[in-house]
């Protein structure tokens, strides 16, 4: 999950494998996998960025397990 900011400045957590596409127009629009539409502050470079960010520390995650298992046995 990454937190961006709606429009109305409150902050949402957004599934970031579930984002279909990004549209910057006046305001960034991300165009979910259910087709529902959230307008957020955050440009597409920046959720770009964030989701890049996510998936990084999440593979950390998975590594460390990977390595504390594999001590295991």
């Amino acid at each position: 999950m990454i937190i961006l900011t709606k429009i109305n400045k409150a902050p949402i957590a957004i599934n970031s494998d579930l984002i279909q596409y990004i549209e910057e127009t006046a305001d960034t629009v991300i165009t979910m996998t259910n087709n529902d539409k959230v307008v957020v502050h955050e440009s597409t470079s920046e959720i770009i960025q964030k989701v890049v960010q996510f998936r990084r520390r999440v593979n950390r995650l998975i590594a460390a397990e990977y390595e504390r298992q594999r001590g295991k046995f």
